[in-house]
């Protein structure tokens, strides 16, 4: 074993599903107004999980990704208001969760820059 895997420990795959939970709000907000559109969303928790326990199953790097699934962690959103036309994004909330994601990918960000880092400290004998 690498003494370099898993250096960045589970932020690594955070940053990973928070950008693409991000893409996905951003397609809601944009398709407010698309009739029949259903808001999509993606459970973190699940996501997270599923990593956590494939990744200490996994046996070669080659292996098929578990994540690599289209729909793999992904739900559609039931609206407290349904629209008239079908649509399912209710853009107050699709507005208010992005911008809570957008937080916490900055943090995510934070925490591997840190690690960074020390990482950076510790080859330099600091």
């Amino acid at each position: 074993m690498n003494i370099l895997d898993n250096v960045f420990g589970v932020h690594e795959t955070a940053i990973g599903v928070r950008q693409r939970r991000l893409s996905l709000l951003g397609e809601n907000i944009a398709n407010a107004d698309t009739p029949n559109y259903k808001a999509k969303d993606l459970d973190f928790k699940a996501l997270i999980n599923n990593e956590r326990s494939m990744s200490t199953r996994r046996t070669h790097e080659s292996h098929i990704d578990h994540l690599g699934g289209a729909r793999n962690g992904l739900v559609y959103r039931v609206p407290n208001n349904p629209a008239a036309d079908g649509n399912t994004v209710e853009l107050n909330y699709q507005q208010a969760q992005f911008g809570k994601e957008s937080a916490r990918y900055t943090a995510t960000l934070q925490f591997l820059e840190n690690r960074i880092g020390g990482i950076k400290r510790a080859l330099r004998g600091e």
